[in-house]
């Protein structure tokens, strides 16, 4: 059993909420978490996952939705805000958001990005400094995904998704372990094989890796 992220948004709905903890010790709030994803099964949510930084201090929570669950994601958002007044003492919600999935590929030829506890998780986010811009700065990212994806050994998967809130583009990567994510981006050149694509553009580029410390699918539990 595994979490994914579709390479379409056809039947599922993709959301994201980022913390950023205000304590010391991070596994109260990860607990927190935990029973979060449980209630959010209530509501329509299939899969959870819980992502920790390896390097910095973000704790990221990842839901698949169905999609008749996501028709009124104004009314939605705001429940699962009022379910997290718990969380507030421990962190600082700085983003949240739907995304659409809209292109990917694996290295087994499924459909999905996928990913279980443990697995090593690298993404980059590209925010666009206004909508006007977000139709290329989406096509671009899409080129930065199709010209890297099949050198990056040791990665199973990945997927571009685009923010439906903010002019947001983001690449997620699957890997198998992280000495592979690591020689990666110590051994590529984000000024020659990125930045070449955004030269016309003025985004903000930020990138981090995670560790999968829980997942949760269909009220089946895999244990962390």
């Amino acid at each position: 059993m595994a979490c994914f992220v579709p390479f379409d948004n056809k039947n599922l709905d993709v959301t994201l909420f980022v913390f950023k903890p205000t304590v010391v010790l991070v596994d109260e709030l990860i607990e927190s978490l935990k029973q979060f994803c449980v209630c959010t099964e209530d509501l329509g949510c299939t899969q959870t996952c819980i992502l920790k930084s390896i390097h910095g201090n973000l704790i990221v929570w990842y839901g698949g939705w169905k999609k008749k669950s996501t028709e009124n994601k104004e009314v939605l958002i705001q429940t699962l805000l009022s379910m997290l007044t718990n969380v507030s003492s421990m962190a600082i919600l700085t983003q949240h958001s739907f995304f659409d999935s809209y292109a990917g590929e694996s290295k087994d030829g499924s459909n999905a990005a996928k990913f279980s506890t443990g697995n090593i998780i690298s993404m980059s986010l590209i925010s666009s400094p206004s909508f006007s811009e977000l139709h290329d700065v989406t096509y671009a990212n899409l080129a930065i995904f199709k010209s890297r994806f099949s050198k990056m050994e040791g990665a199973t998967s990945g997927v571009c998704l685009k923010c439906q809130t903010m002019p947001m583009v983001a690449c997620f990567y699957v890997w198998k372990t992280l000495l592979p994510c690591y020689s990666w981006i110590l051994n590529s050149d984000c000024r020659k094989t990125v930045l070449p694509y955004l030269d016309r553009f003025s985004p903000s580029v930020k990138y981090d890796i995670f560790w999968v410390v829980y997942v949760r699918e269909n009220g089946g539990e895999i244990k962390n």
